[in-house]
């Protein structure tokens, strides 16, 4: 295998044609491979870190910051503009999802705003030159988080892993950037493109899929634009063109995210897509009406006084055409600084800039003043184009809570009773898979996942509970009457049962992965008891989540039948027990097979005793109250 391969391209000059080459190893390549990985386990290391260290202040201090889609925007806007970077502030969105910190619908606001904010950063480089490089202070950060790791404290720790996660995303994201062909130092390579100059609307869409892919190539918007800079310098291409290739790059610069998501959770990669489908949509519409939007800007930006940015194009291929030679010593740097060209060309130069960065500017901001008001339209398409694993969604949201400021708490308590029946039925989800894990062939990929799940949907039952607990403690602040003081007395003794009914479905799991490590084994005797006392359990859980999707009108014939659905699983129970070591001793089935049979049997029982604590609490406290 060669050592390395080379990137051609032609370069017509006065119809000479000239090979140039840009050198690209293989270790360059290998490099760039691994770049793109510690970037992915970096991003799995912060959103790991998130998830611990975070907690609820975290997640109150950006629900309040995307409270709506406004307030999201300017979120968006300003992180962007503080760190001079879309991408880091688009990964970084895509973390907060990936940890349950934000909802997709706030995210959508945020990346939305980031948009606008990165069109700061196109300004201080036209402007000031100066761009801050984020890469640099990540083996700082690395050296605060290992004192962190080695400390006693849990939080501490977290932060720490959070704060190295955080490094290694940048650094890869950096490294990224270091291993992709220089493309921006070999403008040489684009010559080529000059021959698509004139195809009219063939042009423009040729060059904005130019723009595309070479922002996705070297990771970097600004140096697109450098290259975009050089082009028309030399006069390939006129200014629309370059207008295209501006916008080309707004959908390019969406691959970041892309990748930061592959390591994430559906959420994440719907985050990512999101993203994606706000710059494509955009471009779009832009590209409907490009010409004119292209004129536009050229007329604003010698409205404001910096020239016309469609001259540099004519002046040098008049330049080219009437004195070739010039026009040659200007590229080689064989001309006199002081040459009266060099001079013009500069002055023309930062016309263009200061033009496609109003190009750039008035383009996102148009988009964004028509997209925001589509926030909840995004949502859905994007939920539709990536679907949940296994038709559920896994995402940790409060549908009826709100997280802003309460204003009527005796009202308030209205949604956290539609947010508890939601919690119900989401727990309600977890017996199905405990069910499903039960019938699972054990060492398989399928029980793996399917374990994982309901792990998951285990740390998302606590987490829950603690935001509907806090939700009902601060309505419990709020003036309230004797009623609404029983109501949340009684809500937090409900949500409380709950998250021991998903305690007992994760249980479920557990007790099955020991069985599978002792390699004991059930026979169709066990299965058909166990699932007939699942089926009781389940039948229990359902009149409960009914209850609570009405706990204000819970009739006594639904009390009724609750009770003598609990007084059949414990009769079941009983006759179990009692036929179990019978079993054992009639060798129906191993000692060790029993023994995890009867934990699983006193799994369910306990299952069936948190329901009717529910349903309890529902006829003690509502009813008496109601009363």
């Amino acid at each position: 295998m060669p050592e390395s391969f080379y990137l051609c391209a032609e370069l017509h000059y006065n119809g000479v044609i000239f090979l140039t080459h840009m050198d690209y190893s293989i270790l360059n390549f290998l490099g760039l491979l691994g770049a793109v990985g510690l970037f992915l386990y970096g991003m799995k290391v912060m959103s790991e870190g998130l998830q611990k260290a975070a907690g609820d202040r975290l997640r109150s201090i950006l629900s309040a910051m995307t409270k709506n889609r406004f307030t999201g925007c300017l979120t968006g806007c300003a992180i962007t503009a503080l760190i001079q970077s879309s991408s880091a502030s688009t990964v970084m969105v895509v973390s907060f999802v990936n940890a349950g910190l934000m909802t997709l619908a706030q995210s959508m606001a945020v990346i939305m705003g980031a948009n606008v904010g990165t069109t700061f950063t196109a300004w201080i480089i036209a402007l000031f030159g100066f761009k801050m490089d984020i890469a640099s202070v990540t083996l700082p950060l690395i050296g605060l988080a290992v004192v962190l790791l080695f400390t006693n404290k849990s939080k501490a720790k977290s932060i720490g892993e959070f704060l190295i996660g955080f490094s290694f995303l940048f650094m890869g994201l950096d490294m990224i950037s270091s291993n992709v062909p220089d493309l921006q130092s070999n403008p040489e390579m684009f010559a080529v493109l000059k021959n698509y100059a004139s195809m009219g609307i063939g042009s423009i869409l040729i060059f904005a899929l130019v723009g595309v892919v070479v922002t996705m190539v070297i990771q970097s918007s600004a140096a697109t634009f450098a290259i975009t800079l050089i082009m028309c310098s030399k006069g390939w291409i006129t200014f629309d063109l370059a207008c295209a290739l501006v916008l080309g790059s707004n959908i390019g610069t969406t691959i970041t995210p892309i990748l930061a998501s592959l390591s994430g959770n559906t959420a994440a990669k719907r985050t990512a897509m999101g993203h994606l489908l706000f710059n494509l949509l955009g471009t779009v519409w832009c590209l409907c009406i490009f010409v004119p939007f292209a004129d536009f800007n050229a007329w604003l930006t010698e409205a404001i006084g910096q020239g016309d940015p469609t001259q540099l194009y004519r002046y040098v291929t008049n330049l080219e055409a009437t004195n070739p030679e010039i026009y040659n010593h200007l590229f080689d740097n064989s001309l006199p600084q002081g040459h009266e060209v060099i001079a013009a060309i500069a002055k023309m130069q930062m016309s263009v800039s200061f033009g496609l960065s109003i190009f750039h500017t008035t383009f996102n901001l148009v988009n964004l003043s028509i997209m925001i008001w589509f926030t909840k339209l995004y949502v859905k398409i994007v939920e539709r184009l990536v679907p949940a694993k296994h038709g559920e969604d896994e995402e940790f949201t409060l549908k009826f809570i709100s997280r802003g400021l309460l204003n009527a708490s005796e009202l308030n308590i209205a949604q956290a009773e539609k947010e508890m029946a939601l919690y119900a039925e989401r727990v309600g989800r977890m017996m199905d898979m405990a069910q499903n894990l039960l019938h699972t062939k054990e060492r398989s990929e399928e029980f793996t996942k399917l374990y994982s799940r309901l792990e998951k949907y285990e740390d998302i039952s606590d987490r829950m509970e603690l935001e509907i607990a806090q939700y009902l403690n601060r309505c419990a602040e709020g003036r309230l009457s004797n009623e609404g003081k029983l109501h949340i007395a009684a809500m937090l003794n409900i949500i409380s049962e709950i998250e021991s009914i998903a305690d007992c479905c994760m249980g479920v799991g557990k007790i099955l992965e020991r069985k599978q490590q002792s390699n004991a084994e059930f026979n169709e005797e066990i299965y058909h008891n166990l699932d007939t006392m699942y089926s009781y359990v389940k039948e229990a859980m359902q009149m409960m989540i009914d209850q609570l999707r009405d706990i204000e009108n819970v009739g006594e014939r639904k009390l009724i039948d609750s009770y003598n659905k609990e007084r059949e699983i414990n009769n079941m129970r009983n006759v179990l027990r009692s036929t179990n070591v019978e079993n054992i001793n009639n060798k129906h089935y191993e000692y060790q097979a029993g023994i995890y049979y009867m934990d699983l049997v006193g799994d369910f029982e306990k299952t069936g005793d948190y329901i009717i604590n529910v349903v309890d609490t529902i006829r003690d406290q509502f009813r008496h109250a109601k009363a």
